[in-house]
């Protein structure tokens, strides 16, 4: 069964913690400190409507935070690390900049850690441009942003 996309629903949250620290554990290393969404809070997103799932077989396999501001801000996508390679992570960003687009949003911003360079690759391939570089929260962080046409 193809990979389906669907808003969290509170059961979710412990697959979403599950999943989001399987996918960022490789990076504790690398940073010297878990990274920021191994320690979110999944009970209160999903209350904030800010999470969806990606399923495979009715099992959740990716996870997408996603904040709707003045831009849509994705604050982290987490793919299971059995199911990476496969697309998830790329229809999750997809998806989001389609949620941004349904909300009438004119752009998608996010954040990477530095040390992520896998990241710094694969934002500007999905048309995303770095605006910034600074040091937040503890961590060396890269913004990008794409400016989403109406009609996708």
């Amino acid at each position: 069964m193809p990979t389906a996309i669907r808003r969290a629903a509170a059961g979710d949250a412990a697959a979403a913690a599950e999943i989001t620290s399987a996918a960022y554990r490789p990076y504790i290393e690398r940073i010297g400190r878990e990274p920021a969404p191994m320690g979110a809070d999944f009970d209160a997103l999903i209350g904030a409507g800010a999470v969806w799932v990606a399923t495979e077989d009715g099992r959740v396999v990716g996870v997408l935070v996603l904040e709707l501001q003045d831009t849509a801000l994705l604050e982290s996508v987490a793919v299971d690390p059995a199911h990476q390679g496969h697309g998830i992570g790329r229809s999750l960003i997809a998806h989001a900049e389609q949620v941004a687009r349904d909300a009438g949003l004119s752009a998608v911003d996010l954040y990477t850690n530095a040390h992520m360079t896998e990241n710094l690759r694969l934002y500007p391939s999905l048309g995303y441009d770095l605006i910034d570089r600074r040091r937040e929260d503890g961590f060396d962080r890269v913004f990008f942003r794409k400016s989403l046409a109406p009609d996708g």
